[in-house]
């Protein structure tokens, strides 16, 4: 788990079944570094004590319009004036509809309209609340007025039945938050991932792989899509759950994902290309199981995959190229010379011996003002330090030098008189 020291949040908890998960919520920011002040409305105390969230925010819990400890009776107004974020969760669709609207007859919703922060709120509801026409105009309002709105997930819901409506799990919640205070610099960016290994079969039961585990990659995907950008992420076989509000394609082989890659390419500002691909495949892997001790197993014939990354940055106008090594030794000699022959303006480079598989790493950023080390941290903290690095080059065109000529300007005829 990333954290987010020093970020004020006010948890509004409104009258549904959900409002269990708040105490799972609570917990989580806390422990990512957050300050938390619950506020409750009547019919949220019919599901979840104050007395719980009080014990577990360690701070008092507010349900009251008229609460004589806020001078003037200001409560309203002065719960919310310290925040960074207000977050609704769960949000019934009667609070929904009164936020839609701008009604305020109780603490959470006064509150709510006179806020000076950010505001994000998670439905919980039935599913036929939840697709009925009224709910989803007020929604449609709430976008509308800038307010982030995330889910509701698909499932079971107490009522017996199964369908959207369910309030999102607060470890999703919980990156929607995070995600809502990073910068977005690179909004209206389109991003492509290559992220994890790929298998190249031997036979029905082998292949040739390596130990990535795809957590960089998925990191960066979700790093871009915190600052902003539509993500797609094209993956291969890894147990990692994707990233919130990322389109992921998966494959298995190096040529699938090459496939995937030229798919998405043209419609791509950024590609960054985090996968760990195999450099050689099968040349003609086997439609039965090969028995132990063929000589097939003693001598495999191999041949070379498809250069993803090389292909992309020679792409006339192709997007703005991100490059990784993942090196056992001489980590800056190797990354500079891959991103001099890849012809590509960044590479980021780690030891593979302190990175595969690990929940945190160390990173080197080389470009062509030179090595920019981002330190040992959690992947996900080096990913938005990435992206930000990512941000200033495409802010400033004089830094993106080592692209290859595709996208420069057309050299000018002399000229003639």
């Amino acid at each position: 788990m990333t954290s987010t020291p020093g970020r004020r949040v006010l948890l509004g908890i409104t009258g549904g079944v959900a409002a269990y998960k708040a105490a799972a919520l609570v917990r989580l920011l806390l422990r990512s570094g957050m300050d938390v002040r619950v506020v409750m409305t009547e019919a949220a105390t019919r599901f979840i004590t104050p007395l719980t969230l009080q014990a577990l925010s360690g701070q008092k819990v507010w349900t009251d319009l008229w609460d004589a400890g806020i001078p003037d009776h200001m409560a309203h107004i002065e719960l919310s004036r310290d925040r960074d974020l207000i977050v609704v969760a769960p949000a019934t669709a009667d609070f929904i509809a009164k936020t839609a609207l701008g009604l305020a007859d109780d603490l959470l919703s006064s509150l709510v309209l006179a806020r000076e922060c950010p505001l994000l709120v998670a439905p919980a509801m039935n599913r036929q609340m939840w697709e009925q026409a009224a709910t989803q105009r007020n929604v449609r309002t709430l976008r509308g007025d800038g307010i982030l709105v995330v889910g509701p997930a698909v499932g079971d819901q107490a009522c017996g039945e199964t369908g959207p409506g369910r309030m999102v799990e607060p470890e999703a919640l919980l990156e929607e938050i995070e995600a809502a205070f990073q910068p977005k610099v690179l909004a209206g960016k389109r991003v492509l991932v290559s992220a994890g290994p790929t298998e190249e079969p031997i036979d029905p039961v082998r292949v040739l792989t390596n130990l990535s585990s795809g957590r960089m990659g998925y990191a960066i995907a979700q790093a871009a899509r915190e600052a902003g950008a539509q993500v797609t992420l094209v993956s291969g076989p890894v147990q990692l759950a994707t990233p919130v509000g990322v389109a992921r394609v998966n494959v298995r082989t190096a040529r699938e994902m090459f496939e995937a890659v030229k798919t998405a390419v043209d419609a791509s500002d950024i590609f960054v290309s985090v996968a760990a691909v195999a450099d050689y495949r099968v040349k003609k892997p086997a439609g039965q199981k090969i028995k132990k001790g063929s000589a097939s197993l003693r001598r495999l014939e191999l041949e070379e995959n498809p250069d993803i990354l090389a292909w992309v940055a020679s792409r006339p106008r192709g997007p703005f190229c991100v490059g990784f090594a993942a090196e056992s030794e001489n980590l800056a000699a190797h990354a500079k010379a891959k991103r001099e022959k890849k012809g590509i303006p960044l590479i980021a480079a780690n030891l593979a011996q302190d990175a595969l598989g690990a929940q945190d790493s160390a990173i080197t950023l080389f470009d062509a003002r030179g090595a920019h080390p981002l330190g040992r941290a959690p992947k996900l903290t080096l990913a938005r330090k990435l992206v930000l690095h990512v941000a200033g080059m495409l802010a400033s065109p004089g830094r993106t030098r080592g692209r290859r000529p595709a996208r420069a300007a057309k050299r000018r005829k002399p000229r003639t008189r």
